[in-house]
């Protein structure tokens, strides 16, 4: 049996806090857990240690957040970069060119950007859009 190589095995626990922390419940358990720590340290008297105790917890937990977003922020886009890719591919108007268009230089992009604006306003000036209605009916 082939073990998994360790990126695969951080990436699946870094998906596996994305989908536990981004629950109702655990912004519940956040909520409760801070207001019960807030009680605690009025109670006691606010003591310094108890203060940079929470201050280096939260700060982890911050950075450990902070890393997990990144990664499964990443990895959608990436998916979504490459469905797009594949509409494009397909589509026998559109204009390859645009595939794979992140990695272009900002000149290029910026350039691409104009076109595309320059585009749009000769079709709007021209009234150049077509409405094509959708008949449900007919489809199935």
């Amino acid at each position: 049996m082939k073990l998994p190589n360790p990126n695969r095995r951080i990436s699946r626990v870094l998906h596996w806090i994305g989908e536990l922390t981004s629950r109702t419940s655990a912004a519940l358990v956040v909520g409760i857990t801070v207001t019960a720590f807030g009680v605690l340290l009025a109670i006691d008297g606010f003591p310094p240690n108890w203060e940079t105790a929470f201050s280096a917890v939260a700060a982890a937990v911050t950075l450990v957040m902070l890393f997990v977003i990144q990664h499964t922020q990443s990895r959608h886009q990436l998916a979504l970069q490459l469905k797009l890719d594949e509409l494009i591919r397909a589509s026998p108007v559109a204009d390859d060119q645009l595939v794979r268009i992140e990695v272009a230089d900002d000149d290029e992009l910026n350039e691409l950007s104009r076109s595309q604006q320059a585009l749009h306003e000769s079709i709007r000036e021209t009234d150049g859009l077509e409405i094509i209605e959708f008949n449900r009916e007919a489809n199935r």
